[in-house]
């Protein structure tokens, strides 16, 4: 009887090994081509937009910390238009493995970390070319003496997870394809100011940004899938 009970054990034990070596992530897949970087497909200057860069605009990279693990590169810039007073940071940060314990960190977990409160947070569409939609998150941070608005997204492999519970989930998916994926946030804000008017500068200025990028590359910043709407299915 113990004997029959043992052998079900074990190989109950041996199936969930099976399982879990098969949930194993083993095939690496990046959306950024080798040897090229994001500052190099992102313009520092269109539609009447200029730009310079700017390093503070996330905590500092030390060697061998866990920001320096999530990303392998950061792209902090701020825009700037002569006929528009708005200026806007953008933070593109990009990692070539998220797995389990590497993982994009989400604006609405770092920001509090910062002395920063959410004091609004909404899901938002932005209409691209050729119909595509590109889903963001829309914050607002409030600290004693700083209020941001911020509209912001994440690209796990081809997957825009919208919150940190869709992320997981995304994760998830990509590790029983076997697949570990590269990771892109993408996060444009302004500061101050009525955050209604914020929106409405960062909704129309972010479409173009993206526009603004060769074809062959939006894909780095929204995946393969928005990329071929927004050039007809030719990507």
């Amino acid at each position: 009887m113990n004997s029959r009970r043992d052998l079900l054990i074990g190989a109950a034990c041996l199936t969930g090994a099976a399982a879990a070596y098969g949930l194993v992530p083993r095939h690496r897949v990046s959306l950024l081509a080798a040897k090229s970087r994001v500052e190099q497909i992102v313009p520092t200057a269109f539609d009447g937009w200029k730009s310079r860069s700017v390093s503070d605009l996330v905590a500092p990279k030390e060697e061998g910390s866990l920001a320096a693990k999530l990303y392998g590169e950061t792209v902090g810039r701020i825009y700037s238009h002569d006929r528009i007073e708005t200026e806007i940071m953008m933070l593109l940060a990009h990692g070539q493995t998220q797995s389990n314990d590497l993982q994009l960190h989400r604006p609405e977990i770092c920001y509090p970390a910062f002395g920063f409160a959410i004091t609004e947070s909404s899901a938002l569409r932005l209409t691209l070319l050729g119909g595509a939609t590109l889903p963001v998150r829309r914050l607002v941070a409030v600290a004693p003496d700083r209020q941001e608005t911020i509209l912001y997204w994440s690209r796990l492999g081809e997957y825009l997870p919208l919150d940190r519970k869709q992320q997981q989930l995304d994760r998830l998916r990509m590790a029983m394809k076997g697949d570990i994926g590269d990771g892109l946030l993408a996060r444009f804000s302004v500061g101050g100011g009525d955050p209604k008017a914020a929106v409405t500068v960062l909704s129309a200025f972010i479409p173009a940004l993206v526009e603004s990028v060769a074809s062959e590359n939006r894909k780095v910043l929204i995946g393969t899938e928005l990329s071929r709407k927004m050039a007809g299915g030719k990507v």
